[in-house]
């Protein structure tokens, strides 16, 4: 059998995916980003508890990723509007790096996995943002979805 791209139709053309006949289940999925500081940067962090100018990097960037995976349909074209009923964050400090989950949950027809991507993806990046002051050589090391539940199709990584 061979596969298809779900969003566009038998000429081309792309479009939503209608999900009109699908079942509402609960779907969850999670998603991680890496975000390299440098051992240095984190070192000197964990010292002032993640705090600088800007406020609270680590809780900013918890609130950033939860506004964006809540707007991920205006964000992705082709994205359903889903009104979220959790969305989650951990990050953990590691030796040079800070690693972080996000994980979205609702009751719905299409899956959750943009929206975690989306949330883990803005955390990461306003991570970044809230940094650049000290390094200039941050890097986004990845964003992956680790699994997604509750569709006709679960993953896991």
């Amino acid at each position: 059998m061979e596969n298809t791209f779900s969003h566009l139709d038998s000429s081309g053309q792309p479009g939503m995916v209608d999900v009109s006949l699908k079942s509402e289940t609960v779907r969850e999925a999670k998603a991680q980003s890496i975000i390299w500081l440098g051992k240095e940067v984190v070192d000197n962090f964990v010292k002032v508890g993640w705090e600088n100018k800007k406020g609270s990097i680590l809780q900013t960037a918890i609130l950033a990723g939860t506004m964006a995976a809540k707007k991920t349909a205006d964000l992705i074209p082709l994205c359903h509007p889903l009104g979220l009923d959790a969305c989650k964050f951990e990050i953990e400090v590691l030796e040079d790096s800070l690693l972080i989950h996000c994980v979205c949950r609702l009751a719905a027809k299409t899956g959750v996995e943009m929206e975690a991507m989306v949330g883990a993806s803005v955390a990461a990046l306003t991570i970044y943002d809230m940094c650049k002051s000290v390094s200039k050589g941050i890097i986004i090391q990845e964003i992956k979805l680790l699994y997604k539940t509750g569709g006709k199709s679960d993953f896991k990584a």
